[in-house]
């Protein structure tokens, strides 16, 4: 007698299988934009992984919508109403929440103070002018030109995600699996924009590392962007595995 497999199993090797297919699909896209033909180095990698992050975040929500919530013989209306907030992690969600918005300060201030290049483009590079020094234009600096595009796509996954986890919150099922997909899609988000935060700290970081002069300012903005690249790669692991095996990570 041949061994059937319960359509249970079958629907959760199709949401696993989506994941890791955004995955793949991200690691295949991210690829060519990291080694196409351009000087722009830094938009190079911002291309990249922005790519990475959106096709996670597509293949999660693919998995979600390949998995429909089971329906219920009886259904009973329950007092307390279901919130988005119940359901995602509690201190990982916050801390992405953070990321998010440090990534649009950083970007709203590298946008005001940036100077265009050498060649007149705007947003790529700051201007630097140190006493008895000609003025220098260092770059990549995260203006205009690298923050447009990053705003963008960081809306775009934003707004997927919460529409995905408001779906989950709200529709028919047991509280375990709205738990495992809503930390999915809060790690398949995560991922975009820690990802994200590392490459806008990154350019940050090496404007700082060309000049001497930046003085107190400097120092004080090293001491910022430096613990938020570690807070953002660690987030970027938790996010990862998250992902792969949501129900293995425990953040109570």
């Amino acid at each position: 007698m041949l061994d059937t497999v319960p359509p249970e199993r079958l629907l959760a090797r199709a949401d696993l299988c989506a994941r890791w297919a955004g995955l793949a699909l991200g690691v295949v896209v991210a690829q060519p934009l990291a080694a196409m033909d351009s000087d722009d180095l830094a938009m190079r990698f911002l291309s990249a992984v922005t790519a990475f992050g959106l096709c996670v975040v597509g293949g999660v929500l693919l998995g979600d919508s390949l998995t429909p919530a089971p329906l219920e013989a009886v259904r009973t209306a329950g007092l307390a109403p279901r919130r988005v907030r119940d359901h995602v992690p509690p201190r990982m969600a916050p801390l992405l929440v953070f990321e998010a918005a440090c990534i649009a300060v950083l970007l709203t201030i590298g946008t005001l103070m940036a100077s265009p290049d050498a060649h007149g483009r705007i947003g790529r590079t700051l201007t630097v002018t140190c006493t008895g020094h000609r003025p220098r234009l260092l770059g990549p600096w995260p203006g205009v030109h690298y923050a447009a595009p990053a705003l963008a796509a960081l809306a775009l996954g934003t707004a997927a995600c919460v529409w995905a986890l408001r779906r989950i919150a709200h529709r028919p099922g047991d509280n375990l699996r709205r738990h495992d997909r809503s930390w999915a899609i809060t790690g398949a988000w995560g991922l975009l924009v820690s990802s994200q935060l590392l490459i806008v700290l990154g350019m940050i970081g090496r404007v700082l590392s060309y000049t001497t002069c930046a003085g107190m300012l400097g120092n004080v903005t090293a001491l910022v962007i430096y613990p938020l690249g570690l807070l953002a790669l660690f987030s970027l692991g938790w996010c990862l595995f998250t992902v792969v095996a949501p129900r293995a990570v425990g953040d109570e």
